[in-house]
C-alpha cells in the first residue's frame, strides 16, 4: 500500500471502532476472570485455613476419580497426599505471590498414571493448586543444567543491547525448540512494539524491523504481562475447562487466574494467534525498573508443552536477560555521563563572566551541545536568550511546567503535541500532519523553583516504519465470529510517523542536568563574587565618608585662624603698601572660598553617614517649600515656574525638599538669554512602572561631551565667578541622595534649548540606618 501521513494519535482515533468492530470490547475484557483453564491440566483452589476445596476445575474427575461437585466442600487430601499439600502450604505465604513446584507421583486411585507435577500460589486468600500429568520423563540434569548455563553466558557475554536482544532470541529458542522467536520492544509501555532480533525456522517469514500496532497488546494484558513473567499456550485449538463454581461466593466474579500456568486465553488472542499460522506459544517479559520493556515471544507450528522446570528456566533466563539490558543500559548511561560532563563543561566555560550576555551571544554552542533545533533560557518570567520557534503560549506552559519541578529536575517529551493537558498546559499546534508547525520535542531542565527554565527544540523528523499490519486499521471480523484478526496476510503497510521529534536520550538528559549543575556552580561564585565585592565598596564608602567628614570638620579650624588672622591685619595695619595690602584681601578671600568648599565637602559626606526617613509625600508640598529657598533666585533671573501632574511620592521630605531647591537654583543659574525662561517641573510613570521626577528648562543646555560631568564633585562647567559662581557640588549632592533612596538620575539636554534632569526614588522601605 502507499506510504501514509500518519501521527500515533491519528491511528489510535481511526482504530477505536474498524469494520464495525468495537475494539473497546477486547480492551474490557477480564482476561485474568475468564472462568477456565487449559485442557491439558486440572485445578484445585483450596482455604488454607481449613483444607477444604472451594473450587476445581470440571475435569477433576478424569484427572483424580473424582468429579468437581463431589471435590468442593471436602478435604482436599482426597486428591493431594497431606504431606504434598503441607509442602504447598509451606512454600508458599499470603504475601508472596509467586508459584512453587514440586512433582507428585499419581496415586489415590487416580486414572492418571506416572509422575504429575503440582505448581502453588496464593491469591485472594485461596491455595491454587496446579495438577499437570507428564507425558515424557524430565530432561536429564546435565541437559537441562548446560543448556540455562550455556544461555547465561550468551548474555554475559553481550555488550550492547542489540547484541543482548540477538544472543536472547537464539538461547530462548535453543532451550524451548519453538520455531520463531522474537524479542519485542514497546515504543512505549502502552505504545506498538518492534521486533529487534529474531531466531526463526528456515522458511518461516521474518519479522525482524516490523512494528506491531499498540491494539495487538491491550491494557489489562500488558499488567499481566508486569505481575506473571511468563505465559504458555499450549495449543490454540485447546477446549477450554470451566471451573466449578464458575463464581465464587465470596467474590461475586470467577477465581482470578493471573498467575495460573493453566490459565485460559481469550477469544480475541487466540484468533490473532491462528490468522498468524501459530499453534503454539509462548511469552516471557522483560521488565526496566518495574516497567514494561517489551517481551520474548515464541512461536510454535505444533502443540507445544514444556514441563514446569524448563518453564521456571525460561523466567530465570527472562530475569536475567532484563537484568543484563538494565546492566548494559546503565554502562551506556555512565558513559553519557562522562562524555556529557565534558561537553557540558565546554559550553558552561562559555558562559562565565556574565550568564546572561554570554548565553545570548553562545546560543549555538549551548543548542549543539544536545543537537537541538533550538534553545530557550527564561529568568524571572522573561526570556533571556534564544527562544526562536518557541511560540509564546508554550513558553508560559513549561514555566508552569518547570516551577512544579525541583530545581535540577528534567522533562522531556519527543512528541509535544500528545502530552496531556494535565501534564503540560499547552494548546499548541497538534503536528497531525505535513503542515504541522511549531516543535515537535522538548527537554527542559528547572533552573529554580519560580519557573526559570532551560530548554531545547527539535523540530518535527518523520520516521519511516514498515508494519505487519495497517495501522489504521488493525483489526477485522474474523471468520469464527466476532474475534479480533489483526492478520490476513503477510503484506507489510509502510507508513510515515509524523509529528515527533528525534528522541531524546540518556546522553541528552544527563548533558542537560551537568550544563544545570555548572551553570549553578557559576551563579553561586559570581553571586559570592559580587557579595564580597559589595562587602568591600560598603567598607570603603564608609572609610571614604569618615575620611571626607573627618578632613572637612578637622581643616575649617586652622582656616579659621588664616582667615581671622588677614582681617585683624587688615583692620590694624596703618602703613601697608597697596600690593600688600591686596594680597591680604586675596589670602581672606581664598580661605572664605575654601571655607565653603570644606562645608559643602562636609555636608555632601553627611549625606552617606545619615539615614533616611521615608514616607509618603505630596510632591506638590515638597516643591512649594523648595520655592521658599529658591524663589528669590527664580524671580531674579526672571525664570517662570511651570508645574505638571505631580501627585505622591515615596521619600525622605528633607532630602527631596534639597533636590528641588538644587535644581531650581541650577535653572536660574543656567537660564538662557533673553525674555522667555521658565522651569517646568512635573512627575509620571516610567517605563518600569516607577515615578520618573522631572525638572525641565530651557536654558544654555550641556554638551554632550560634558552631560556626565556635571554629576562629578566640585566639577563647574563655567568660572567660579561666573554664572552666578558656587562650589560645583549641588548636582553630585542631588545624584547622591537619588542613589540613597535606591532611584537613578540622569539628563536630556541640548546645547541652547534647555535641560531635563530626571530622577527616581526606587522602592526604599523607611530606614534609619546608613547606606553605603
Amino acid at each position: 500500500m502507499a506510504d501514509r501521513w500518519l501521527s500515533e494519535r491519528a491511528w489510535a482515533a481511526e482504530a477505536a471502532v474498524s469494520d464495525g468492530f468495537d475494539l473497546s470490547e477486547c480492551v474490557r475484557e477480564p482476561i485474568h476472570l475468564l472462568g477456565g483453564i487449559q485442557s491439558y491440566g486440572s485445578l484445585v483452589a483450596v482455604d488454607p485455613a481449613t483444607g477444604l476445596v472451594e473450587v476445581a476445575s470440571q475435569n477433576t474427575g478424569a484427572m483424580f476419580g473424582v468429579g468437581p461437585a463431589a471435590l468442593v466442600g471436602g478435604p482436599v487430601t482426597r486428591v493431594l497426599p497431606a504431606a504434598h499439600y503441607d509442602e504447598a502450604v509451606r512454600g508458599t505465604s499470603a504475601d508472596d505471590e509467586v508459584p512453587v513446584a514440586f512433582p507428585v507421583v499419581a496415586g489415590h486411585g487416580w486414572p492418571t498414571d506416572g509422575q504429575v507435577d503440582v505448581s502453588a500460589h496464593r491469591r485472594d486468600g485461596l491455595l491454587v493448586l496446579e495438577f499437570e500429568p507428564r507425558t515424557g520423563g524430565a530432561p536429564g540434569f546435565s541437559t537441562f543444567y548446560q543448556g540455562i548455563r550455556r544461555a547465561l553466558a550468551g548474555l554475559r557475554g553481550a555488550g550492547t543491547v542489540a547484541d543482548c536482544c540477538r544472543i536472547a532470541a537464539r538461547e530462548m529458542r535453543a532451550l524451548t525448540g519453538f520455531d520463531r522467536v522474537v524479542v519485542y520492544r514497546f515504543d512505549e509501555e502502552d505504545g506498538p512494539g518492534e521486533v529487534v532480533a529474531e531466531d526463526v525456522t528456515p522458511g518461516w517469514e521474518p519479522w525482524l524491523g516490523l512494528w506491531f500496532p499498540a491494539t495487538d497488546i491491550p491494557p489489562q494484558a500488558r499488567r499481566l504481562y508486569r505481575e506473571n513473567w511468563i505465559r504458555v499456550i499450549c495449543d490454540v485449538e485447546d477446549t477450554t475447562v470451566g471451573l466449578h463454581p464458575p463464581v465464587r461466593a465470596a467474590t461475586g466474579a470467577p477465581l482470578d487466574l493471573s498467575q495460573a500456568a493453566l490459565r485460559t486465553v481469550s477469544g480475541f488472542h487466540l484468533e490473532y494467534l491462528r490468522n498468524i499460522g501459530v499453534r503454539s506459544s509462548m511469552s516471557v517479559s522483560v521488565l526496566r525498573e518495574g516497567r514494561l520493556w517489551g517481551l520474548i515471544a515464541c512461536h510454535g507450528a505444533g502443540p507445544v508443552r514444556l514441563p514446569p522446570e524448563v518453564r521456571s528456566a525460561c523466567e530465570m533466563f527472562g530475569t536475567a536477560f532484563s537484568l543484563q539490558l538494565a546492566l548494559i543500559e546503565e554502562r551506556e548511561r555512565s558513559d553519557a555521563l562522562s562524555e556529557s560532563g565534558r561537553r557540558a563543561a565546554s559550553v558552561a566555560r562559555l558562559l562565565e563572566h556574565g550568564l546572561e550576555d554570554r548565553f545570548a551571544e553562545h546560543v549555538r554552542p549551548v543548542a549543539d551541545l544536545l543537537r537541538a533545533d533550538g534553545v530557550l533560557l527564561s529568568r524571572g518570567g522573561r526570556i533571556v536568550a534564544g527562544g526562536a520557534g518557541f511560540p509564546e503560549d508554550l513558553v508560559r506552559a513549561l514555566a508552569g511546567r518547570a516551577a512544579a519541578l525541583t530545581p535540577g529536575a528534567v522533562w522531556a517529551t519527543d512528541r509535544l503535541a500528545e502530552v496531556p493537558a494535565g501534564e503540560l498546559a499547552w494548546d499548541g499546534p497538534q503536528g497531525e500532519g505535513p503542515q504541522g508547525h511549531g516543535p515537535a520535542g522538548v527537554l527542559m531542565v528547572a533552573l529554580s523553583r519560580s519557573g526559570d527554565f532551560l530548554a531545547w527544540s527539535r523540530g518535527e523528523r518523520p520516521a519511516p516504519r514498515q508494519w505487519a499490519a495497517d495501522p489504521a486499521a488493525p483489526l477485522r471480523v474474523g471468520p469464527r465470529g466476532e474475534r479480533l484478526t489483526p492478520r490476513g496476510s503477510s503484506a507489510v503497510f509502510r507508513a510515515t510517523m509524523r509529528g515527533r521529534s528525534l528522541p531524546w536520550s540518556a546522553r541528552d538528559e544527563a548533558a542537560a542536568r551537568e550544563l544545570w549543575r555548572l551553570l549553578t556552580e557559576l551563579v553561586l561564585r559570581q553571586a559570592d563574587a559580587v557579595s564580597a565585592l559589595n562587602d568591600e565598596l560598603r567598607t570603603t564608602n564608609l572609610d571614604l565618608d569618615s575620611f571626607a567628614h573627618v578632613a572637612a570638620h578637622d581643616l575649617k579650624e586652622p582656616l579659621r585662624g588664616i582667615s581671622n588672622a588677614a582681617t585683624f591685619a587688615i583692620e590694624d595695619a596703618t602703613a601697608l603698601d597697596d600690593a600688600t595690602l591686596r594680597r591680604l584681601h586675596t589670602m581672606r578671600r581664598l580661605a572664605d572660598r575654601m571655607d565653603s568648599l570644606l562645608n559643602s565637602l562636609l555636608h555632601f559626606a553627611r549625606l552617606g553617614r545619615a539615614g533616611l526617613r521615608v514616607e509618603e509625600v505630596d510632591l506638590g508640598g515638597v516643591l512649594d517649600a523648595a520655592l521658599e529657598v529658591a524663589g528669590p533666585r527664580l524671580e531674579e533671573e526672571r525664570v517662570t515656574l511651570r508645574r505638571g501632574p505631580l501627585g505622591r511620592v515615596t521619600a525622605d521630605p528633607d532630602r527631596l525638599h534639597e533636590i528641588l531647591v538644587n535644581l531650581l537654583v541650577n535653572a536660574a543659574k543656567y537660564a538662557r538669554d533673553g525674555a522667555d525662561r521658565w522651569v517646568e517641573v512635573s512627575a509620571g510613570p516610567g517605563e518600569a512602572g516607577e515615578t520618573v521626577i522631572v525638572v525641565r528648562d530651557n536654558g544654555i543646555g550641556i554638551a554632550p561631551e560634558q552631560q556626565q560631568e556635571v554629576f562629578e564633585l566640585f566639577r563647574r562647567l563655567h568660572g567660579a565667578t561666573e554664572r552666578g559662581g558656587g562650589t560645583g557640588v549641588g548636582l553630585a549632592v542631588v545624584k547622591r541622595i537619588v542613589e540613597r533612596h535606591g532611584g537613578r538620575m540622569w539628563l536630556d539636554s541640548t546645547p541652547g534649548r534647555g535641560t531635563a534632569f530626571c530622577f527616581t526614588l526606587g522602592g526604599t522601605a523607611a530606614s534609619s540606618r546608613p547606606l553605603p
